[in-house]
């Protein structure tokens, strides 16, 4: 507190800050406390899009997107005005600031903005009901001193019905605070499960990489490498095979990008069952149980019910 303290009186000496005193409103974001931590929330970001919509008073949905569901920028359904497609898929993706949940939905929809048809709109449309049945959830930041990085990366191989490439998924935890997620269409077609978990790997990596450097700028130290939960197995004795195969040369790079951060020690994989992979909901629509389950393990919370 006290570094806090000296911070902001350095930085008033040179630019004549106005000290507001605790946050509890920021660029669309709302905070609210506890001792157990922060609930960080777009509840009124989140009401003015639904009424915006004129969906304030419609019917709540339990989950965001019916599972396999199957869109295509050629559908032989009516098309929709552009302009306002865009400005709903645009504020959808500022939405996901702090709204994990929604990341696939909203990422799948926005591959339509071009040429935007019914059906594209009724899927928003269905991501609007299930935010009016949880408006004012965010992700919890926990107060406790765990400042662990743990990763979970995933990839539905094949997934995309009209290009056949992947979707990547991950999720990033610095102890059990959500702090970096992401849906990514991986930009070529993989030829197995494991090549196109591998690319999903590499990308993830990547992302932890980068933590760990901005935690020691900030010098919060990783102690040890970083734990990265991946559910396909050939993924994982491919990282760790350093014996390098005729098969996997089309993944060259990733290959020894990930088995160099291994052999350094910055990275460690473990194994994870495909039902408790939490970045499965990060690569396709799933049904209500299972969405409902692994929201539950994202760290999304009420702003008004924090823990």
């Amino acid at each position: 507190m006290a570094h806090i303290e000296s911070v902001k009186g350095y930085l008033d000496a040179q630019f004549s800050i106005k000290d507001l005193g605790q946050l509890k409103y920021f660029l669309g974001i709302e905070v609210a406390r506890s001792q157990e931590g922060f609930v960080l929330s777009q509840r009124k970001y989140t009401l003015d899009i639904l009424e915006e919509s004129g969906l304030l008073g419609g019917r709540p949905s339990s989950f965001p997107m019916e599972q396999n569901l199957k869109l295509r920028p050629d559908d032989d359904s009516p098309p929709v005005d552009a302009s306002s497609y865009r400005r709903l898929i645009g504020r959808l993706l500022y939405l996901t600031v702090t709204r994990p949940d929604i990341v696939y939905s909203v990422s799948h929809l926005s591959q339509f903005l071009s040429n935007p048809r019914q059906t594209h709109l009724d899927a928003a449309l269905r991501i609007l009901r299930y935010l009016k049945q949880t408006p004012g959830q965010g992700i919890f930041l926990s107060s406790d001193n765990d400042a662990t990085l743990k990763g979970y990366c995933d990839a539905d191989w094949a997934g995309c019905s009209f290009t056949r490439r992947s979707s990547t998924g991950y999720f990033i935890t610095l102890g059990n605070s959500p702090i970096s997620w992401r849906t990514k269409k991986q930009s070529v077609v993989s030829r197995s499960s494991a090549e196109a978990e591998y690319r999903a790997m590499a990308v993830t990596v990547s992302e932890i990489l980068w933590l760990r450097w901005l935690l020691g700028d900030l010098m919060i130290t990783q102690k040890g490498p970083t734990p990265l939960h991946c559910d396909n197995q050939a993924a994982r004795h491919i990282a760790m095979n350093p014996v390098f195969h005729e098969r996997t040369k089309h993944v060259e790079i990733d290959c020894y990008f990930v088995r160099e951060r291994v052999a350094t020690d910055e990275i460690q994989h473990v194994s994870i069952s495909t039902a408790n992979q939490v970045a499965d909901i990060f690569t396709k629509a799933l049904g209500a149980d299972r969405f409902q389950f692994l929201r539950s393990k994202l760290g999304v919370r009420d702003l008004h019910t924090p823990p």
